[in-house]
């Protein structure tokens, strides 16, 4: 977003950054073996492509200094204050300003707000009674300790999600045993990741329209897949059978193949992509617990069975609250409403973006903005064009606040919803995609060219808005 402002002719902003270094999930997530699922030439800026890649799906200290050397690009460094945790965000609606409370007592105010902490920023931990008893080192995979040497010890890893199949293969083999507690087994696809040779990296330097034909061809690679994600779940059986095969490859003991073979349709949660995670589960000091855990206690967890798995180190694979992205009291819009009351029902939006009584406040990331099957570059880069797009207007008429019309956001989220029906997401499993009252606040439900066609033009009379002279419509 700072790029494209800058690129447009905006220098009056300021990038607020809770941590010491730019980088975002890419700075904070560095677990063993974090890398991208999505490939390495997607998961970059259009208008800033990497030649230099070293494998198909790059690793988290790769997309690190990828994203470190955007700021330098681009003259980024003098907008950004580090260490800046954002604590509040008031609306003023007297002078149509934002004002801003940070951790450390810094304050500031703007005419503009935008968000980008993203969907997926606030760990998440199991709802298991005890946590706090735990006597030995316990930390979530967001928060890695390093510190903690796993060599000779017993880990208990809880969850199986994205960061826990892309950290057991790692660190099984440090462990004197590892101990990891199934609640439901991930569909996997086979990951097939590589190296990229450097006649390759050679040729994406020299001929950067090549690159972008790849990249271009790699988009509507992955794009087809939401025809069977959202339109025709039949379509899915082909990647069933290949993630079955998937298993029987890796995975020579018929229970232990049961035990890791979901019972939901692929695609209804999170699909995953591994090499390496089933080989890790047949390691002889790596145990498989699909029994639930009662509670934690000092020395290790009691399962519902009655059993005492006894363990040195616990690490929680357990994600993000992806539902409830925006912490209570963290943006108060028009008359001082909380963000978080409303969205009791569920985080909803208009196109993702803006939100009703939310005057002046964009989201990057936003509500149904999620993608289950390509790259949220994409989206993100969608959503800054719209972004930029209003700000235009705001110049051009000299506005000085928009809002979008509560029954233009309401009208489209009936459609939004209603869009997910027939689809793969609404096929019966739980999964972090929907939120409490049922509705998938998550993922957008089609293809993602067409969120970027509806993305293409600022309508301002899907807006109220006020003029300089407080005239307001």
């Amino acid at each position: 977003m700072g790029i494209r402002l800058r690129q447009a002719g905006i220098t009056d902003f300021l990038i607020l950054d809770s941590g010491p270094e730019v980088g975002g999930t890419w700075r904070d997530n560095h677990y063993p073996g974090c890398a991208c699922d999505v490939p390495s030439r997607l998961y970059s800026f259009s208008f800033h492509p990497n030649p230099d890649w070293s494998r198909k799906y790059a690793p988290q200290s790769e997309i690190w200094a990828y994203l470190k050397d955007c700021v330098a690009e681009y003259g980024l460094a003098p907008h950004i204050h580090l260490n800046r945790e954002l604590r509040r965000a008031s609306y003023r609606e007297q002078d149509a300003r934002w004002m801003l409370e940070c951790a450390d007592g810094q304050r500031y105010d703007c005419r503009v707000l935008i968000s980008a902490i993203g969907g997926l920023s606030r760990p998440a931990m199991p709802s298991i009674p005890g946590l706090e008893q735990f006597g030995g080192p316990a930390f979530h995979s967001s928060n890695w300790r390093h510190d903690v040497d796993l060599s000779g010890k017993t880990v208990g890893v809880i969850g199986t999600g994205a960061s826990a199949i892309q950290f057991v293969p790692q660190i099984a083999p440090q462990a004197k045993k590892l101990v990891l507690f199934q609640r439901t087994p991930p569909w996997i696809l086979p990951r097939r990741d590589r190296a990229i040779r450097q006649s390759w990296k050679w040729m994406y330097r020299k001929f950067g329209l090549i690159q972008k034909l790849v990249r271009g061809l790699t988009y509507l690679q992955m794009e087809s897949r939401a025809l069977g994600l959202s339109r025709y779940p039949v379509l899915l059986r082909i990647m069933e059978r290949i993630a079955r095969r998937h298993i029987a490859a890796g995975i020579g003991d018929k229970t232990l193949r049961e035990q890791v073979t979901p019972r939901f349709r692929l695609g209804c949660k999170r699909v995953l992509l591994s090499d390496d995670y089933y080989p890790a589960l047949v390691r002889e000091n790596v145990q498989l617990e699909t029994t639930s855990i009662e509670r934690v206690q000092e020395h290790g967890v009691t399962l519902e069975n009655g059993e005492f798995v006894a363990l040195d180190v616990l690490v929680y694979g357990t994600g993000f609250q992806a539902t409830s992205p925006v912490p209570a009291g963290m943006i108060l819009g028009r008359e001082g409403e909380d963000l978080t009351d409303a969205w009791q029902a569920g985080p909803e939006a208009y196109l993702g973006t803006t939100v009703a009584g939310f005057p002046n406040l964009f989201m990057l990331m936003g509500p149904n903005t999620g993608l289950g099957h390509n790259s949220v570059v994409y989206m993100i880069e969608s959503q800054i064009g719209y972004v930029l797009r209003c700000l235009e207007t705001m110049r051009k008429q000299d506005l000085r606040s928009v809002e979008v019309r509560s029954e233009v956001q309401e009208a489209f989220n009936v459609h939004l919803q209603a869009e997910f029906a027939g689809s793969v997401w609404t096929s019966g499993c739980k999964s972090w995609y929907l939120h409490e009252s049922g509705k998938n606040t998550t993922l957008w439900p089609g293809m993602s060219y067409q969120f970027r066609q509806r993305m293409k033009h600022f309508r301002l009379s899907d807006f109220r808005w006020e003029a300089r002279e407080h005239k307001a419509v």
